[in-house]
């Protein structure tokens, strides 16, 4: 929401000093997120002044259209004589009232303006655009046409309103009522203890049996509509200078007067309004759900296939507006450009001014991708008492600009409702923050905020109808802890309870950050939401149960509508940003909850806030919840490895992958199975299937290695990426929390080489798992150093693995025949399990 200063000190008497920064100090005091604070026309610089267009003389020996302008300018340049200047615009003509900037005059971005020679001829100023001002956008994409009877010579700078200081809140969802002029207003007036002069305390004429006919088939989806007619506006009546100006600075284009009108008292009391050609409406206007299959062309010029949960306006044709969200072109207002261009122009308006149900109306604009000023506001609670004021505060408006008439008809549908009242003890606040208020503070700020106050120690609150975010005791403890300023709660250290600490899987997500971190992976948190299409990028089966996800009933994007089931898309993205970004060598890591739906599907309990949930309603809401396992992944590209003086660096490949799945399972003290396999996105030839016993059974936990080109090319991400990704609590189950120190031995080492030829096709991992169990208890470590191919050597489909095997005993020192001995037995399984042979 922007907040024009100088429409502000309309309804609060600020102290003459008072800038926009103290009052954003205030505002921010007292709980308003105001972002910035613009200052408009800080670096503008007079003289800029009004005239009016004498002659035009078209210079056509140039490239593009030139015209030699004479301006009177009054005695604003000294002389009284027409001033000459060369422009470019053609949106103006002879006896037209435009802005000039004389010589000597500094425009917004410190453009100075000087006479000069230019396509032959002296220009002794500029006449001015709105983009060239700074002023926001006018619809003209041209020089700036004053109405005819704006005086020549006159200070346009005063007269445009140009200086300002604009204040840019960002409105939480929570304070809807801060999305107007008023609500902004009393928070003002709160924070400087000022009386509040209501821009809504109108006098208002009883509803009658002559208004326009309304009629409400949902009073659930509308509550209360308000209907006002106006004839006899003038087709050449424009919106006054001073009008567009305010609609400029808090963001919004000037259209036509009857639209800006309604565009002014939205911003100005919170109210949406929309004014109907009523030349264009054919008979009663209703207010009703959609029915299947009904079309709608709104003022967008997009034809729009409405849902039955959908709110629309109808008369007896249809559809003539998505309720809350956008009017329909069938019948929009037409201004005086619409009569130059041989149409008719709207003379006659029916104003609605209506209270729309906020959680149909957010459903509407999201499900329709429409969000409009009109929608952001009913979505986020709207006044329902403003209406009948915000229509008779247009009507008003359009009488006094346009030459209208108002109608004794006045229409006003109300479904009947009562005031919400919340009973709260006094000394509620005081608990909630820590801080003696007292009855009689807690008493004024509830009062200051619009709310009635009744009782002693039990105080029974009546809520102001503009706070629909008031509906329980915690929620009036906040705007009197607000209101007193979060600044003055005193900050005390919290004494948690002895013999509680981290838990085990608390401690292990930690270790395993380490460890990473340590290995020169760099963590990136991404968001749980994917898109399905993810899948088909990763080259996932049909039947592939990561394809099976929970989706969102209202996601934060609609192409991103689920709950992610891998934290590779997430990790991936980040991947490709860095790397289209200048990064090339990247290693990334996440650790975080995946989701799975569960076979049955139940509703989720609403817990007590009054109370420790009980452990049975715990578990009962967890069983509604979707499996939310944690997972860790890593993805690699580029150089692991920098090459300098030190000698040549190298990329990073499947083997730094499947070693990050080594490093996390040390940490989780679980042994790792590492055997080939095949899975989605990784290469089938470079891909590891990662596993561990669960039970005396092997449970597949996850997989590692070089990713498939396809996939790359899919995703955009460079060549040769890798990924590992397991189940963390997988691994927790099977791994032991104590940490286990290494045994260290006081005795030698005896280090045996072994060279093995197998078949191409058996793994490594199988090779290194027969040795392992062959040397039996006497092995240290095994170690793989080398692989080698050769045809004529070896023969066709074998290869060469080197191992490097290191034994030592606890006891003593282990003699040559022992070491040789365990060698062998080793090898021997290795043959018999593989059918490996010793290298000659």
């Amino acid at each position: 929401m922007r907040v024009p200063l100088s429409w502000l000190r309309e309804y609060v008497d600020l102290p003459a000093t008072e800038t926009g920064r103290d009052v954003q100090a205030k505002l921010i005091s007292a709980g308003l997120e105001v972002e910035t604070v613009e200052q408009l026309g800080a670096d503008l610089k007079g003289p800029l002044v009004v005239g009016q267009v004498l002659t035009i003389e078209e210079l056509t020996e140039f490239k593009k259209p030139i015209r030699f302008c004479t301006v009177d300018v009054g005695q604003a340049n000294g002389t009284g004589e027409p001033q000459e200047i060369i422009c470019g615009a053609r949106n103006f003509a002879v006896g037209d009232k435009v802005v000039v900037a004389l010589p000597g005059a500094i425009l917004p971005g410190d453009f100075q303006i000087a006479e000069r020679k230019t396509y032959g001829r002296m220009s002794r100023g500029m006449i001015c655009s709105s983009d060239e001002l700074n002023m926001g956008e006018d619809g003209s994409h041209g020089i700036i046409v004053l109405p005819p009877e704006t005086e020549v010579g006159k200070d346009a700078i005063e007269l445009l309103e140009l200086v300002d200081e604009v204040l840019d809140i960002a409105v939480t969802p929570d304070r809807g009522y801060c999305l107007s002029m008023r609500g902004v207003a009393r928070e003002t007036a709160i924070a400087y203890g000022l009386p509040l002069r209501d821009p809504a305390l109108l006098d208002v004429p009883a509803p009658n049996a002559y208004g326009y006919p309304v009629r409400i088939s949902d009073p659930m989806g509308c509550d209360r509509f308000t209907a006002r007619t106006v004839t006899g506006l003038s087709p050449e009546a424009r919106s006054p200078i001073w009008l567009q100006r305010r609609l400029q600075k808090v963001g919004m284009r000037p259209i036509s007067l009857a639209v800006d009108v309604t565009n002014y008292v939205m911003m100005e009391l919170g109210q949406p309004l929309h004014a109907y050609d009523r030349t264009l409406v054919q008979g009663a206007i209703g207010v009703r759900r959609a029915e299947p299959g009904e079309k709608l062309t709104t003022l967008d010029g997009v034809v729009r296939t409405l849902d039955p949960d959908d709110l629309v306006i109808t008369d007896e044709r249809g559809p003539i507006g998505l309720a809350g969200v956008m009017g329909g072109a069938n019948t929009e207002i037409a201004d005086h450009d619409a009569a130059e261009n041989g149409g008719n122009a709207t003379t006659d308006v029916v104003i609605e001014a209506a209270h729309f149900d906020a959680v149909s109306i957010a459903r509407t604009a999201r499900r329709h991708k429409l969000s409009s000023e009109a929608s952001r506001r009913f979505e986020r609670g709207v006044d329902p008492q403003a209406a009948a004021a915000a229509a008779q505060r247009t009507v008003d408006l359009l009488v006094l600009l346009a030459g209208g008439t108002a109608e004794a008809g006045v229409t006003e549908v109300i479904a009947p409702s009562a005031p919400r009242t919340i009973t709260i003890p006094a000394d509620h606040p005081d608990k909630v923050a820590g801080v003696a208020y007292g009855r009689e503070t807690v008493v004024r700020r509830l009062q200051e905020i619009g709310c009635d106050v009744y009782g002693q120690d039990e105080l029974i609150v009546t809520v102001p109808s503009w706070r629909p975010d008031l509906r329980d005791p915690n929620d009036l403890a906040e705007e009197v802890i607000r209101l007193e300023g979060y600044e003055n709660l005193p900050s005390t250290l919290p004494r948690p309870p002895a013999g509680r600490g981290l838990t085990r899987r608390q401690r292990l997500h930690r270790r395993v950050g380490r460890a990473l971190a340590g290995a020169g992976y760099v963590e990136a948190p991404s968001y749980p939401f994917v898109s399905e299409q993810v899948f088909d990028q990763l080259g996932l089966e049909a039947d592939d149960p990561a394809r099976r996800v929970v989706k969102l009933t209202n996601p934060l994007s609609d192409e991103e509508p689920a709950l992610r089931t891998s934290l590779l898309p997430g990790l991936l993205g980040a991947l490709r940003r860095n790397d289209g970004r200048g990064s090339h060598d990247l290693a990334l890591f996440e650790t975080g909850l995946v989701f799975h739906p569960r076979e049955e599907q139940k509703t989720a309990v609403r817990l007590p806030v009054d109370r420790r949930p009980t452990d049975a309603e715990i578990a009962e809401l967890d069983a509604a919840l979707p499996d939310q396992p944690r997972h860790v992944a890593v993805v690699l590209a580029g150089a692991r490895e920098q090459a300098g003086w030190w000698g040549k660096g190298r990329p990073a490949d499947w083997a730094d992958a499947v070693e990050a799945a080594r490093t996390v399972a040390r940490e989780a003290g679980a042994e790792l199975i590492v055997r080939k396999g095949q899975y989605g996105p990784w290469h089938p030839g470079r891909c590891a299937e990662l596993a561990v016993a669960v039970d005396g059974t092997e449970q597949v936990v996850g997989h590692a290695g070089e990713l498939h080109p396809r996939v790359l090319k899919a995703l955009g991400l460079p060549p040769r990426t890798c990924a590992m990704e397991l189940d963390l609590d997988v691994l927790e189950q099977v791994g032991h929390d104590t940490v286990q120190a290494p045994g260290i031995s006081a005795f030698p080492v005896a280090t045996q080489d072994v060279a093995l030829v197998v078949d191409a096709f058996v793994p490594a991992a199988e090779v290194e798992a027969a040795l392992r169990e062959g040397a039996g208890e006497l092995l240290e470590s095994i170690r793989l150093f080398d692989v080698y191919e050769n045809a004529e050597q070896l023969g066709e489909g074998r290869r060469s693995l080197a191992y490097a095997l290191r034994f030592r005993a606890a006891d003593r020192t282990l003699t040559v025949d022992e070491a040789s001995a365990a060698r062998d037995a080793a090898v021997a399984l290795a043959g018999e399990r593989t059918g490996a042979v010793l290298r000659s």
